[in-house]
C-alpha cells in the first residue's frame, strides 16, 4: 500500500512533467481523491490508508496540505510508487489533469463521500469530518474504469482479446 504523501509527490512531479506547470494545491487534492476512488473501482482496495476531510471545496488531506508548497513537496524518506500505483495514478492524471481545479471541485461535490462528510455543515464552513472509505467505495461503484493509455474502458479489454 502506498503512502498519501508519496502519491501526492508522484502527482506533483508527473503533472509538471506532462504540463510544464506546477499543480495548484486544490487540483492536487482532487486528483488524490480521484486516484483513491479509481483504485477502489479497479482493485477494490485503497491506494493509501490516510483519510480525506470534507472541506468546503472538496476532499483535502491534512498530511499533504502540511507539505505542499508551490516549489514542491518536502519530506524525508520519499518512496517510489509500486507499478500498480504508478499505473493507476498516471491514468487519473491523463483523464482528469487537464480539467481546471474548479471543475474537479464540482466533480468531488457530487460524490456521496464528500456530501456525507458535509452533512449539517453550512456552505461556508471548512469542515473537518473524514470521508469514510465505505462511502468512497460507493462512489467507486459508479465509476466505469477507463484506461487512458489504451483509450479503452476496462470492460472492453475482454472483448478486444476475444476478437483477436
Amino acid at each position: 500500500m502506498e503512502r498519501i504523501i508519496d502519491v501526492a509527490q508522484y502527482i506533483y512531479d508527473e503533472y509538471k512533467r506532462q504540463s510544464g506547470e506546477v499543480i495548484d494545491e486544490m487540483k492536487l487534492h482532487k486528483l488524490l481523491y480521484l486516484a483513491q476512488r479509481e483504485c477502489l473501482a479497479i482493485t477494490n482496495e485503497p491506494l493509501f490508508p490516510e483519510v480525506f476531510e470534507g472541506w468546503k471545496y472538496g476532499p483535502v488531506s491534512k498530511e499533504v496540505r502540511a507539505l505542499y508548497t508551490k516549489d514542491g513537496m518536502y519530506y524525508e524518506e520519499k518512496r517510489p510508487l509500486s507499478a500498480e500505483g504508478t499505473y493507476i495514478v498516471k491514468n487519473v492524471i491523463l483523464q482528469y489533469g487537464g480539467l481546471e481545479s474548479w471543475k474537479l471541485s464540482e466533480i468531488s461535490h457530487r460524490e456521496l463521500s464528500w456530501r456525507n462528510a458535509r452533512k449539517n455543515l453550512a456552505d461556508e464552513e471548512n469542515g473537518n469530518r473524514p470521508l469514510l472509505l465505505d462511502d468512497i467505495r460507493k462512489d467507486a461503484e459508479k465509476v466505469r474504469p477507463y484506461d487512458a493509455m489504451y483509450d479503452m474502458y476496462y470492460d472492453e479489454f475482454e472483448d478486444a482479446e476475444v476478437a483477436q
